[in-house]
């Protein structure tokens, strides 16, 4: 495993920062879903770029195609034609508090690299112990199935109850607009 270079962080990063506030500032929800397509394959391309194949594989399978399936089920079940943020209707006290916001975070976040960094300390998955245990697939689904086997069924889990949510709000409002339509007749 090699380091990044800085041209190819550069340019996956400016992607994935540029879809980011796109997926942020789009109106329409199904839009907004491809701009965070394009985010995920922006971090799956930098995933590539340090060598990690398996986690950008699984990057751009299970978030940018299973994830974003589900997403976009949701999205066109609920049928929501009302964007969800509205900035013309949000009262300007509000923006500039946002701003000011986000203008003192970014600068805290910038103070943080700026003072940290040096090298990180090792830990027990060095590249070298990583390859004699059989490699990086390997070693990533022996962690998963082992000592991460909980968050892992957990987010499943969580998925499961997001899907039956969606499904339980889209029935809710089909029954409105049906019962609705009969009490006009």
């Amino acid at each position: 495993m090699s380091g990044i270079s800085p041209v190819a962080f550069y340019l996956f990063a400016g992607l994935a920062l540029a879809f980011s506030v796109m997926t942020v500032l789009r109106r329409n929800p199904v839009s907004s879903a491809f701009s965070l397509v394009m985010v995920f394959f922006a971090f799956a391309g930098i995933y590539a770029t340090l060598g990690a194949h398996l986690v950008a594989t699984l990057q751009v399978l299970v978030y940018a195609g299973a994830i974003m399936v589900l997403f976009i089920f949701v999205i066109m079940l609920l049928s929501t034609d009302v964007p969800s943020l509205d900035l013309g209707r949000t009262p300007r006290w509000f923006r500039a508090a946002a701003a000011v916001v986000v203008a003192g975070l970014f600068m805290v976040m910038t103070r943080v690299f700026r003072t940290g960094g040096g090298e990180m300390a090792p830990g027990p998955y060095t590249p070298e112990a990583v390859a004699a245990a059989g490699g990086n697939t390997r070693v990533l689904s022996e962690l998963m199935f082992s000592e991460y086997i909980l968050p892992f069924e957990l987010t499943s889990v969580l998925l499961l109850a997001g899907i039956v949510g969606a499904v339980a709000i889209a029935k809710r409002h089909t029954r409105k607009g049906a019962q609705d339509a009969t009490s006009s007749r």
